[in-house]
């Protein structure tokens, strides 16, 4: 039997303890790592929690440390119990860690900001997605959005954070032709997977997608038709090849094919031309946002996916062709 998926937001449940909190609480901590890509399984998210420790020792560890306080906060703070187990008050804290030594460099400083933005998209996690239900939509990875366009964009203020931009957060200057080779699609293909944690080694991205693999065939194969969808958008309308190579033009797409294709909509044939119509919308938001948050130094994050997948799903209920799954009509 395929694990069941979950969909980003916090639940309203009734707390229901049928196992230690300690127990709950691990659990959580692991599912929130897949539930960046909206998976539960424990498999799938223990694989992709492996595939970040094999991108660096430090990826691996600041991915760790906001799964950890991400959801120590929402036990403390007493969020629903299965939205906690699931791993839903956890995601946005696995990104937001990651984003922080990304984007900040490796120092002393760095450890304290990654605990604060854990701790902070715990909160705006629950907080958006109680704005965002009365209008039929889900917080997705916004919290983890907002939380670290705030922290980046201050960081510059403070002598005690800021201690230059480090080259991981720099793509280096590239070649602008369009001409894509073979190297550049396959790398690109699996990079498209791991660019959603800020990773762009390609085998880093087959190990992910191996995970999703495990999480049910559906899973895997809506993050191949995303990536797929990524690479031939990004290609038609002459993006960079490197930068199609480094999955910097494909990752939303992955994140949106999976959004609509295994969570959101039913499984049918317009409800997949949905899917592909949006994963290919994500891949050309990329670039513009690229340009806009580039303006005044910040950072594109995982915006293309949440701007497109808010802007379509509040779409459906005049689209009639296009259905959700029951649980979310």
């Amino acid at each position: 039997m395929a694990p069941q998926t979950f969909e980003h937001g916090p639940e309203s449940s009734p707390p229901q303890r049928s196992e230690p909190a300690w127990k709950g609480t691990a659990l959580g901590a692991l599912r929130g790592v897949g539930q960046v890509d909206f998976q539960a399984s424990v498999w799938c998210s223990l694989v992709v929690l492996v595939a970040l420790w094999v991108a660096g020792w430090e990826i691996g560890l600041f991915a760790t440390i906001g799964a950890v306080v991400s959801t120590l906060t929402a036990r403390l703070l007493a969020v629903p119990h299965d939205s906690l187990v699931q791993g839903l008050m956890t995601y946005c804290g696995v990104l937001g860690g990651i984003a922080m030594v990304v984007y900040l460099g490796h120092h002393p400083s760095t450890y304290v900001m990654a605990v604060s933005a854990a701790v902070t998209c715990t909160l705006v996690t629950a907080a958006l997605g109680n704005l965002l239900r009365p209008f039929g939509l889900k917080a997705f990875t916004g919290p983890f959005c907002l939380v670290s366009l705030v922290m980046v964009l201050g960081a510059p203020s403070f002598e005690r954070v800021w201690h230059g931009t480090p080259e991981s957060a720099v793509t280096p200057a590239t070649p602008r032709s369009p001409y894509v080779s073979w190297t550049d699609l396959w790398q690109g293909f699996f990079s498209n997977v791991s660019q959603i944690f800020f990773v762009e080694t390609w085998y880093v991205g087959l190990i992910m997608l191996v995970g999703l693999f495990l999480a049910g065939w559906r899973v895997g194969v809506f993050a191949v038709l995303g990536s797929v969808v990524g690479l031939l958008t990004a290609w038609a309308l002459g993006a960079p090849a490197a930068l199609i190579g480094e999955g910097i033009y494909g990752y939303n797409a992955v994140l949106t094919s999976l959004a609509f294709g295994v969570v959101l909509l039913r499984p049918t044939a317009w409800n997949h031309a949905y899917t592909v119509l949006a994963a290919a919308a994500s891949t050309a938001l990329t670039a513009s946002l690229s340009v806009l948050f580039d303006s005044f130094g910040s950072h594109t994050f995982t915006w293309p996916f949440n701007i497109t997948t808010w802007a379509l799903l509040a779409a459906v209920p005049v689209l009639s062709r296009i259905t959700l799954r029951a649980d979310d009509s």
